[in-house]
């Protein structure tokens, strides 16, 4: 039970650390970037890119040594939808990822240079969706946590 308690701990606080990173990246966006602050979105970003892949991690590791064991999870369609959903923004937060490492190396080599208005608003539209798919997980959690209790 121990185990289970932390592993369920664990996955989250991760999940709100995600939150949290989503929500500065989103901030600092909405301001105009220099050098400074692309290199805090990419910091960010490594920051965000890490605590999924501990997410991911742990919710494994609830499947295989939670109290629930894994016939819980993997006959259990809003697990199913869970998990897309998480899979869905990791691969959406790659646009992200390579258009604040493009910014990085250019502002390196061009101290003046920012990014164009265009895009920065396609990255700000990224991570809210990013943010709408959090939220759908809590959803589809809340759902998983009842399967078979609902009446669907």
């Amino acid at each position: 039970m121990l185990r289970d308690f932390i592993l369920a701990s664990a996955h989250h606080l991760l999940l709100f650390g995600l939150i949290a990173m989503l929500a500065v990246q989103s901030a600092l966006l909405s301001r105009p970037l220099d050098t400074g602050a692309i290199r805090r979105l990419v910091g960010i970003d490594r920051g965000y890119g890490a605590t999924a892949g501990l997410l991911l991690l742990v919710g494994l590791m609830r499947i295989g040594m939670g109290v629930k064991g894994s016939d819980f999870y993997l006959h259990n369609p809003w697990f199913h939808g869970k998990f897309g959903a998480f899979v869905l923004a990791a691969l959406l937060s790659i646009y992200p990822t390579l258009a604040l490492l493009r910014w990085r190396k250019a502002a390196g080599t061009q101290p003046d240079w920012r990014p164009n208005a265009a895009e920065v608003s396609r990255v700000r539209t990224v991570i809210k969706v990013e943010f709408a798919l959090i939220a759908l997980i809590f959803v589809l959690a809340a759902g998983m946590a009842r399967h078979g209790g609902l009446g669907l």
